[in-house]
């Protein structure tokens, strides 16, 4: 037989195995073994065009030279902070279908702001404190790994894990198992919702203190140092490791040495179904705030991650093949440039500084709090004249007891604290009153902001605010339907999926459906996303012509 002949059948050989895999590739049988979400906190689409050439060949550019790579990826809603992000991607819906509507929110039966994961029936898990414990009951849809669970009779693991309590629990949905670090010490802790202690080999891991292995250091590029993480004299809310070390490249390298852990210890790709695993990386995030992304730090930040996800990668083809393995990219969103950056490219924005909650608080009560003769002034802090709890630009969350108590109804409460900011520059807003009513303009903006209203949500303003204005007086911030928060990456890698770049338009949502598709599961219950067929290898039927 002819060498080329010979190299013929061979390769049709391993095509056809290719495409059989493809073929009967799903939850049920173990094929893939392993199916791994990363999600990058913080982390602009643009982001791995910027730095494509920079990167090695196994780290980002194994999912954007060798797999299927979305340039056009956007959020289509307006509250693009990390609780939203992360519950989107896993849910396939958007916070109108997952009823996570802020990172932090005004409980009006609790009188006063909580997290999106705060949970009074359970307890930490992993260290002594009188933090409030975490779970995802404020979830109103599963998650992909809850219809993996659901569709495998439980025997398919589901874990997530992240330096954030919010990133890691709303991914793992309510039937994983979710991981997140003490912000103090940087030791992995869990809650009661999950399990009643720790498992051995996690307490062993914080044992060893491998967090505290990245005190001491010097972040450089060259001989520049670019952070130091020196460990204080004594740890406090102010100064502790998540804070020091968390907003560097050491703390998605501590990340991913406890996913290896995890993948080791829980013999994950092992079973007779398929297993994932979602690790959220937290530091650009911790980072990106101070320093924005045309920072020098914002660009070797993205390379640091870049050389550490090459090294997994590489563990995980050495553990399972990289033909057993599939690989999703994203983040929860992106980033406006900071306000002082883009002034000095003539590019209009600004800060809006730290106070105006104060101001409005103190116009508020001026004008609905009479004093009653010969009763003792309220003071400063009462709950009951705080108005607006929280102003998380543009986003203005108020207290319905303290609006009622003064005799102010919801719509004219909504309005009176919405038209305190128009000397800010603002464009418009829209009210809860106006979103429940579906009161909106008739274009792809005003449906974003449709799309961020929780069903559950609190009287709330949302402020249209010109792009690259930003709350506080320094760095930079997120939480806008423009494209620098919207844009984000998304790539695959592994046997179903066509190598290529695809720059048609597609959303975060799509890429629970397209898992659970490829998987033969349902979709999340709440999914609005589609199956990216343009990504995807040819159908076995058209291989066998």
């Amino acid at each position: 037989m002819r060498k080329h002949t010979v190299i013929t059948v061979v390769l049709f050989f391993l095509c056809l195995a290719g495409f059989l895999s493809i073929a009967s590739a799903s939850a049920y049988n173990g094929h893939p073994k392993l199916v791994v979400v990363i999600v990058i906190d913080q982390f602009r689409g643009d982001f791995l065009e910027r730095g494509h050439d920079e990167f090695g060949p196994g780290g980002f550019r194994l999912l954007t030279d060798k797999g299927a790579w979305f340039t056009d990826c956007n959020y289509q809603y307006a509250n693009t902070r990390t609780a939203p992000g992360h519950a989107t991607l896993f849910t396939g819906a958007y916070t109108s279908g997952h009823g996570i509507q802020n990172n932090e929110w005004w409980d009006a039966v609790r009188r006063k702001i909580v997290s999106s994961v705060d949970d009074d029936a359970v307890d930490i898990v992993g260290v002594k404190t009188t933090d409030v414990g975490a779970s995802p009951h404020n979830l109103l849809a599963d998650t992909l790994g809850d219809e993996l669970r659901l569709a495998t009779d439980g025997k398919s693991r589901v874990f997530a894990i992240s330096l954030k309590d919010r990133a890691a629990i709303l991914p793992a949905g309510f039937s994983g198992t979710a991981y997140w670090t003490d912000h103090l010490t940087g030791a992995f802790i869990t809650s009661t919702y999950y399990m009643k202690q720790l498992p051995e080999w996690v307490e062993a891991f914080n044992k060893a203190d491998h967090a505290g292995a990245y005190w001491n250091r010097e972040w450089k590029v060259g001989e520049k140092v670019l952070a130091s993480t020196k460990k204080p004299d004594s740890l406090s809310e102010s100064a502790n490791w998540y804070g020091i070390v968390g907003g560097t490249p050491f703390a998605n390298q501590y990340e991913l040495e406890f996913a290896r852990e995890l993948i080791a210890q829980e013999k994950l790709g092992q079973g007779p179904t398929t297993d994932l695993l979602i690790v959220s990386l937290s530091a650009n995030d911790i980072m990106g705030h101070r320093v924005g992304p045309n920072s020098e730090e914002s660009r070797a930040m993205a390379q640091a991650l870049d050389r550490d996800l090459a090294t997994f990668f590489g563990y995980l083809g050495q553990q399972f093949g990289l033909g057993n393995v599939w690989i999703a990219l994203s983040a929860d969103h992106g980033i406006s440039p900071s306000p002082s950056y883009v002034s000095e490219v003539h590019i209009p924005g600004a800060y809006l500084g730290p106070e105006l909650r104060a101001t409005l608080n103190d116009q508020l009560k001026a004008k609905l709090v009479k004093p009653v003769p010969g009763q003792k002034a309220a003071a400063p802090d009462d709950p009951r004249y705080n108005f607006v709890p929280k102003l998380d630009w543009p986003l203005v969350l108020l207290n319905s007891e303290a609006f009622t108590g003064a005799k102010v109804s919801e719509a004219d409460a909504e309005k009176m604290v919405a038209e305190f900011f128009k000397p800010y520059g603002i464009r418009g807003y829209y009210t809860r009153v106006q979103l429940a009513a579906h009161d909106v303009t008739p274009d792809a903006l005003g449906h974003k902001y449709l799309n961020s209203l929780s069903p559950r949500a609190g009287w709330l303003v949302y402020l249209e605010s010109p792009p690259f204005y930003t709350g506080g007086s320094s760095g930079t911030d997120h939480a806008m339907p423009y494209s620098y928060d919207t844009h984000v990456p998304l790539a695959f890698f592994g046997l179903p999926f066509q190598p290529g770049v695809y720059r048609g338009p597609c959303e975060p949502v799509d890429m629970a459906v397209t898992l659970s598709n490829l998987l033969g599961i349902n979709s999340p219950s709440a999914a609005v996303g589609r199956v990216l067929t343009e990504s995807l290898q040819p159908a076995k039927t058209e291989a066998s012509r």
